[in-house]
Parts: C-alpha cells; sequence; structure tokens
C-alpha cells in the first residue's frame, strides 16, 4: 500500500500506529532469522512494536506442529516437503486490515491498492521518513467514521460497507483484537452489510489471529487443491479440510503458494 507500505533494499517497511506514538520497522529476512530495525518517535513503545512484528510474521507459530499434521494428507504432504514451515501473515493493525479487506472485494489487488492509497492520502496521517518512501499512517477508524460518502470512488453499495465498518470500530462496538472472541466476532461481522463468508473468514485468519480459519469459496484454493481438476466444489473442499483441524489457515497457505495463478479477483 503505497504511503504506508514498501519493499527497500531487501526489507519490508512500514508505518505504525502506537500508543505514544508512531514508528517505522524495517524487516529483513536471514537465513536463521529476521532483522528487525525500529525507529520510534516515544520509546515507551518498544515492547509493543516489536510484539506486533512478531504478530504480523506469525513468529510464534510452531510449524513443527502444524507441518507434521497437514503432512499427513496425501495431497498436503508434497506441499509440505517442498516448502516447510509456512506461517499466516498476519497484520500490525486489526482494523487497518479490516477496511482494506472491504477495499479488495470484488476487485484485482491492484484496484485495490489504489483505493486504499487514496484513502490514505486523503485521511491518513503525514509522516517523515528520512530513509525511504513512507508518508502516512494508515487512517483511524475514527478518522474515517465521519466520511462524505460521496467522496469516495467507490460502488454505492461497497461504502456502505465502508462506513458501516468503521463506524463499528469507532464506537467500540466491533472489537477485533487478539485477545477478542473469534466467533463473536464473526458474527458482528456477517451481521454488517456487505460482508459475506470471504471477507468474515480472511479478518478472522489475518487479523484476529484464528489459525483454523478456511475460505472454501476462495478461487484461488479451488483452483489449485492437489489433485482437484476442475475447482473443487466449497462443500467439497470444508469436508476435505476437517483431516486439517486445527491447521486450516496454514493449509491455505501451502494451497495459495502452489504456482503463480492469475486469478485476482475477490469475493464479499
Amino acid at each position: 500500500m503505497p504511503g504506508v507500505e514498501e519493499w527497500r533494499d531487501g526489507a519490508y517497511r512500514r508505518t505504525l500506529r502506537l500508543p505514544y506514538g508512531h514508528g517505522i520497522v524495517a524487516l529483513t529476512p536471514h537465513p536463521d532469522h529476521i532483522g528487525c530495525r525500529l525507529t520510534l518517535t516515544d520509546p515507551r513503545d518498544l515492547t509493543l512494536a516489536i510484539s506486533r512484528c512478531r504478530r504480523l510474521l506469525d513468529l510464534d507459530a510452531d510449524p513443527v506442529a502444524v507441518d507434521g499434521q497437514l503432512a499427513d494428507d496425501p495431497l498436503l504432504a508434497p506441499l509440505v516437503a517442498k516448502a516447510p514451515g509456512r506461517r499466516v501473515p498476519r497484520t500490525v493493525d486489526e482494523a487497518e486490515f479490516a477496511v482494506r479487506a472491504v477495499l479488495g472485494q470484488q476487485v484485482s489487488t491492484a484496484a485495490a491498492r489504489t483505493h486504499a492509497a487514496r484513502l490514505v492520502t486523503a485521511h491518513g496521517e503525514p509522516i517523515d521518513d528520512p530513509e525511504g518512501g513512507l508518508t502516512h499512517l494508515f487512517p483511524a477508524p475514527e478518522a474515517l467514521a465521519d466520511l462524505d460518502p460521496e467522496s469516495l470512488a467507490l460502488p454505492r453499495s461497497r461504502r456502505t460497507t465502508l462506513l458501516t465498518l468503521v463506524r463499528h470500530l469507532a464506537d467500540g462496538t466491533l472489537q477485533l483484537g487478539v485477545e477478542n472472541d473469534w466467533e463473536r466476532a464473526r458474527a458482528q461481522l456477517t451481521a454488517l452489510p456487505g460482508f459475506g463468508p470471504w471477507t468474515t473468514e480472511v479478518i478472522a485468519m489475518r487479523a484476529l489471529g484464528d489459525p483454523d480459519a478456511i475460505l472454501p469459496s476462495d478461487l484461488g484454493i479451488r483452483a489449485r487443491r492437489p489433485g482437484a481438476r476442475p475447482a473443487a466444489h466449497p462443500a467439497a473442499l470444508t469436508a476435505r479440510a476437517a483431516a486439517w483441524r486445527p491447521w486450516r489457515a496454514y493449509a491455505v497457505q501451502y494451497l495459495w503458494a502452489t504456482e503463480d495463478h492469475a486469478i485476482n479477483y475477490l469475493p464479499q
């Protein structure tokens, strides 16, 4: 997302909204660790910033337990053997991720980035980044709650979805922190206009941190399920995935990574 994230000099860099100020983190992959370089406006945010970066990268997962379970399935076993230890990408900001999930509904990832960049430029908080090209913090729900719907370059139905979401986040009616009840959050999301199973489950997977979240309607998973030609029906995939519990979110990562594909159209 331009302005908030970038890849520079071999590192993933992004801005962080923190309780006492803001920060910029650069995360660099190495063979045996992830290098983490933080620039903070207030050192009191150090512990929380590190925790959020670990969560973003799912560094507290148990890959031995996950891979041991998934490798029992003969169809997943080759994928696990080829690239063991896959993690589930999480987030440093649950509200930000939920907004981005809505912006990505029924459009390509390129279009979703464009929508997000417009939102960031218009409503995000400017920051200085002497070492790179980061320019803003992603706007907080409170900054988006009173937006004029006509100012959003989105279909009318998605404007309603986005504004309803941010208003519930801003007033605390909806909470998506890692400490919140997953099933209650799912029920609250499903009750919002424009929230179908895909959006709800991807938020459960990446924002709430449910390791068993699965997206059986996702075209990428259905098309890439090992041994499945043509794409599997969602009900059939759900039945097959029962053996992957409680690590179905990790199975999704293995299936998404089987090969490059052009499926880029995200449902609700």
